[in-house]
């Protein structure tokens, strides 16, 4: 069928997705118009929850809140080299604050007076600190995110009138105003929420689960797990410049040769979680454009859970870091759009900076030296776990990997765990092997290494790392950055980036990339921090 002359329906769209076959055309003026003004995406996978501070809310969750939720703050953009818009990691603009005063040991806002939630609530200082309150006490990972900027405590957040609130530092810490601008301290309407709280569940996370109660540029309208969900414009949105897009359907289409066929008929409007070899060949086609950016402060890596045998030995640790088939993942799963995190020629690190490559490489005679060393000449058994929503890259690493750990006598069962569990699983920190991606929000060296390193129970620290050296290193970067100390500062980021090489509790394999399909009408994107998209400023023409 001409998608030029005919547009099809929404509706009908969806059963062609599902099904593969060719749905038929529909054409009025009304319905041009209103695909004109529709945004249609297709992912594997989609939320497990629509709010970033619920319980194990997975990545594609973080797309739904971003979307829905304003902030204080956000980053103004920038233009790199190749043109994509990318997030100024050190420029802030006004989202609900209209003007941001900073002093010595606190930081306050002035809100927007016109600003309202989706259901026409004003937007009130009360709502502001009973949103940062509850990111601070709800605990899990939206608490740990929070005092990754040093924020803890309720009192910190401080109403001096109806439209001002401040923010008073516990310590000096750089991290604490771009910790504001990141997805998890966004604004509810507590009054909504809190009808719908109970005793059990004082802050509604049951009811922001399913429902979205912000004041940002759009609301969910339907949410089907695992098939659909539907946003449309809040048209009282007052955080920006009213998105051109009316409505965004985003659809999860787990079969990738579904989501590249989707694209190529013009039948759908953005993906991404396209194999890395689609992604290469579309670019070749040019029917599509391409964007591909490196994740900012991310790596793709292969975890041990360091508190029970056979991987509470740092050299079996060493021996699965020599035995990974690191060029074969590049070759066969990444088709080269990623940056390479191995086979370093210095055993230390060179640069003040993350991520950076280590100098572990291919080699099974080595690890089998090591192996032995630690005393399983024949190896061992264990389980290898993945997320499955992401499956088009982790399973293949799997696959490679356990084909090449077998060569040393390491025999692999390969877990597949679905994505809307991933997140709940991972962070029991019970897998004995694993393979993920992380990314720092906020992109600086120590950041990362807090999230991921830290042994004080860090959240992402989902090896069950603990070393009193690293987490001195951490805490000196942290404190010599805030007080602009940079030799300190240097001394220590190198410091702990070579401890994690030596101790090696995850083996980076490489610094993915953000690939993004678009149809060619389609412009606007930006990559973000949470490499999720933002609607705000895509636009069909």
């Amino acid at each position: 069928m001409d998608r030029r002359k005919f547009l099809q329906s929404a509706s009908v769209t969806a059963l062609a997705a599902g099904t593969g076959v060719a749905a038929p055309a529909i054409w009025s003026p009304a319905k041009a118009d209103a695909r004109s003004e529709t945004l249609l995406i297709v992912s594997e996978s989609g939320p497990n929850n629509l709010d970033i501070q619920g319980v194990g809310t997975n990545v594609p969750g973080y797309e739904a809140s971003w979307n829905c939720y304003d902030r204080l703050i956000s980053h103004e953009m920038k233009t790199l080299a190749n043109g994509t818009q990318y997030y100024d990691r050190d420029k802030f603009k006004p989202e609900l604050a209209e003007d941001m005063k900073t002093d010595d040991m606190s930081v306050t806002f002035k809100l927007r007076k016109d600003a309202t939630f989706q259901d026409g609530t004003s937007v009130t200082a009360a709502d502001v600190k009973w949103s940062l309150d509850r990111a601070v006490t709800v605990g899990g990972f939206p608490t740990f995110q929070m005092s990754a900027g040093s924020m803890t405590k309720a009192e910190q957040f401080v109403i001096v009138d109806d439209h001002t609130i401040r923010v008073d530092y516990l310590t000096k810490d750089r991290l604490t105003v771009p910790d504001l601008a990141v997805i998890v301290p966004g604004i509810y309407n507590s009054g909504l929420v809190k009808k719908n709280a109970t005793a059990t569940d004082p802050w509604g996370l049951e009811y922001t689960k399913q429902n979205t109660a912000g004041s940002g540029a759009y609301k969910v309208t339907k949410w089907t797990p695992d098939t659909e969900v539907v946003f449309e414009r809040n048209e009282t949105w007052k955080g920006g410049p009213l998105p051109k897009t009316k409505r965004v359907i985003w659809r999860m289409v787990p079969d990738a040769g579904n989501r590249r066929a989707l694209l190529e008929r013009g039948d759908a409007d953005v993906s991404y979680d396209l194999p890395n070899k689609d992604f290469v060949d579309l670019r070749q086609a040019g029917k599509v454009s391409i964007v591909s950016t490196p994740y900012s402060n991310g790596i793709q890596y292969i975890g041990m859970n360091v508190t029970k045998p056979p991987f509470d030995n740092v050299k079996v640790r060493q021996a699965v870091a020599c035995a990974i088939p690191y060029q074969k993942i590049m070759d066969a799963v990444l088709y080269g759009l990623a940056k390479p995190l191995f086979g370093a020629a210095a055993n230390a690190p060179v640069d003040v900076a993350w991520p950076q490559a280590h100098s572990y490489n291919t080699d099974i005679a080595k690890a089998k030296q090591l192996l032995a060393e630690a005393g399983y000449p024949n190896g061992f058994e264990t389980t290898m776990s993945f997320d499955l929503g992401f499956a088009v890259v982790n399973e293949p690493i799997c696959v490679l990997t356990q084909e090449s750990l077998a060569q040393i006598g390491i025999k692999v069962t390969l877990n597949k765990i679905p994505g809307a569990n991933w997140r709940t699983e991972l962070n029991k920190k019970v897998m004995p092997l694993y393979t993920n991606v992380f990314s720092g929000w906020l992109d600086y060296p120590e950041y990362f290494f807090y999230w991921c390193y830290d042994g004080q129970n860090s959240v992402f620290n989902t090896m069950s790392y603990q070393s009193k050296d690293m987490d001195a290193l951490i805490d000196g970067a942290r404190k010599s950055a805030a007080s602009g100390d940079k030799a300190t500062y240097d001394k220590d980021v190198k410091g702990f980036v070579s401890l994690a090489f030596n101790d090696i509790p995850r083996v980076p394999l490489y610094q993915p990339y953000v690939n993004v399909a678009m149809q060619k009408n389609v412009t606007g994107y930006q990559y973000w921090f949470h490499r999720r998209l933002d609607y705000r400023a895509m636009v069909k023409a």
